[in-house]
């Protein structure tokens, strides 16, 4: 195995046999297990000296358990065992060290106690003893047993949230009935019997929070259930339906991916990148029964097309180190428990590298392409999720979502448009416009600082051609949302009622502002327009009036989560109190759909009552409000 600077040899990985994704694997695990052994501190890998909410000790204990996830589906094969038999040392020594009370590294000093990072960690651990069995724990002695056992065992006796959490939990314990302590069964029904609470439909359940669906959902609801029953196989009543439900869910999340292999980056965790492709994995792993018109070639294409997609970004430190970020290195997104090496969680994907060398996985031939949904109604994560014409593109019209707690959550949840190609931004600040990267929503402000956009809406529906919410900045102040799809385009209408003056200033999606010569604003004869072209398409704005100023706004660097620099399409503009109306044509245009011999063409858009026609197609807009 060659190694480059930035783990540029992963680029040209074509991910096509097991081979290959084995040399994935261990271009990914190689740079950290090199550290790790470099510091000689048993169960600990300390990356960087960023922080999190918990102590740095937790993040040390963290970024070794995370590499489990990799570690245990590389371990499965023992020729892997001898051939980094020096890994494998550390880290089963470092186990059994780590759950020794009586050893200066134990993993519970300081104590345990509610709501510790570690119970989520004791996830990985669980699974790694679930995959390496044969060669680790059968071979450990009764006292080193009984210390992992009672390590893990504190689980039970904390608080831990009511979310995802309890999944780990599960998993733990579903062990300890693995190794003959059959009481546990019943603390993993009740733990099953809140999480079960919390399903939707097609797959989709919240993680705790009604109005918070995301990525989490596939990261762990669905993933973790389906660990779950690959590694016990009880085959009763609950594994009965989490494979229904992971089968219903393979129709929907599907239509999260695009052709080029990218995955909607929607919600929090984004710093965990490739684990958007771990459900697949894990339905290859558990092997789900796949719906009607799906194949074990398609989920291995979602699977890998992700993957490669991945391997393209320029994600990596020059070490080859994956540090907290998404498309690049970028603490400013971040969630205050990404700590320094939690994009280790990523590896979790790899779940697939534990099937054995004869599954049918390895043997089936790969889909060549995947047919999209064009537009996909999805009203449990309450979106609209439509395609590009070739499927290049995905962009997902929300409403409805709110997330309370986690950094950035306006940005993360309550945008107008999400997509594939132009990502989205989060503020550095909110006082200047360039601080608050407004793309995808309506900012609003008293004055020509201190912008607010979307957070928590009074009322929201999703239909089969548009979203609607309601938002109340102020009191004496009521916005109407609509959005309406018209893909390459999108028109977005805004009832305004206000009693107060409002500076307003509305962004379009975000691209690249790299300096390179294939990105340049295009010269248009359309009134009140801009349009500026980058290597990843086309975005730009027809304002509906004179009132408001479009411009090519640059917002402060690395608040997009693609692209370190960027340009946004913006029209910004001062309402007088009274109802004003606004209605506004967006482009995000991946596959250059807008170009007709080279001149943007813009549908004809007119508002009449609740009534919008786009290139003479009528929307009726329900829930017009009356003035």
């Amino acid at each position: 195995m060659t190694e480059t600077l930035f783990n540029a040899q992963l680029t040209k990985n074509p991910l096509r046999s097991r081979q290959d994704a084995l040399a994935a694997l261990l271009d990914l695990l190689t740079p950290a297990m090199r550290v790790m052994l470099t510091e000689k501190r048993p169960g600990r890998f300390k990356l960087s000296h960023s922080g999190a909410v918990y102590t740095e000790d937790r993040t040390e204990i963290e970024g070794f358990m995370r590499l489990l996830w990799g570690l245990g589906p590389l371990f499965t094969d023992a020729e892997q065992i001898t051939a980094h038999l020096d890994w494998w040392e550390f880290t089963t020594t470092s186990i059994t060290t780590c759950t020794n009370p009586a050893s200066p590294d134990f993993w519970g000093a300081p104590a345990l106690a509610d709501y510790d990072q570690l119970f989520v960690e004791m996830g990985a651990l669980t699974a790694f003893l679930f995959e390496t069995q044969a060669d680790f724990w059968d071979h450990l002695a009764a006292k080193d047993q009984t210390n992992i056992l009672d390590w893990l065992e504190q689980v039970n006796h904390h608080v831990i949230p009511k979310t995802n959490w309890l999944l780990f939990r599960a998993l733990v314990n579903a062990w300890f009935v693995h190794v003959g302590h059959a009481e546990h069964k019943a603390l993993i029904d009740a733990d099953l019997a809140i999480t079960n609470s919390h399903y939707l439909d097609h797959g989709w359940s919240y993680d705790g929070y009604r109005d918070q669906i995301d990525n989490y959902i596939p990261f762990a609801y669905q993933f973790f259930t389906l660990l779950f029953i690959q590694f016990t196989g009880y085959g009763d009543q609950q594994e009965t339906l989490i494979r229904e439900r992971a089968t219903a869910f393979v129709k929907s999340y599907a239509n999260w991916f695009a052709a080029d292999g990218a995955a909607l980056p929607f919600g929090r965790s984004l710093d965990y990148r490739f684990a958007q492709a771990a459900f697949w994995a894990a339905c290859a792993f558990a092997h789900v029964d796949l719906p009607v018109g799906y194949t074990l070639a398609d989920v291995k294409h979602l699977l890998l097309n992700n993957l490669r997609w991945w391997f393209k970004q320029d994600m990596f430190q020059s070490d080859g180190l994956l540090p907290v970020g998404y498309a690049y290195p970028n603490m400013n997104f971040a969630e205050g428990y990404n700590a320094p090496a939690s994009a280790y969680w990523a590896l979790k994907v790899f779940i697939f590298m534990a099937l054995p060398a004869d599954d049918p996985f390895w043997s089936v031939k790969e889909a060549e392409t995947f047919q999209f949904e064009p537009v996909k109604t999805q009203p449990d994560p309450r979106m609209l999720v439509v395609h590009s014409k070739t499927g290049a593109e995905v962009q997902a019209f929300t409403a409805g979502q709110h997330s309370f707690e986690h950094a950035h959550a306006a940005a993360k949840y309550e945008k107008y448009v999400y997509s594939s190609s132009f990502g989205f931004s989060v503020p550095k600040g909110t006082t200047l416009l360039k601080q608050g990267a407004f793309d995808s929503t309506l900012a609003v402000s008293e004055s020509e600082h201190f912008w607010r956009t979307a957070f928590g809406y009074a009322d929201y529906a999703i239909h089969d051609d548009y979203v609607y919410s309601l938002w109340q900045p102020w009191p004496d102040v009521q916005i109407a949302n609509f959005v309406v799809l018209a893909m390459p385009w999108h028109v977005r209408v805004h009832q305004i009622q206000t009693a107060r003056t409002l500076h307003v200033a509305e962004g379009g999606f975000a691209a690249p502002d790299s300096g390179t010569p294939d990105e340049q604003e295009l010269a248009t004869p359309i009134p009140n327009s801009v349009f500026y072209q980058t290597r990843v398409g086309i975005v730009g704005i027809v304002a509906p009036t004179k009132d408001l100023t479009v411009t090519l706004a640059t917002p402060e660097p690395n608040t997009n989560i693609d692209f370190p620099k960027t340009r946004i399409p913006m029209q910004t503009g001062v309402l007088p109190p009274g109802t004003h109306t606004l209605v506004t044509l967006f482009l995000g245009d991946r596959e250059l759909e807008s170009l007709v011999h080279g001149h943007i063409q813009v549908p004809a858009v007119q508002l009449t009552g609740n009534q919008l026609t786009i290139a003479d197609h009528p929307i009726t807009l329900t829930e017009w409000p009356t003035v």
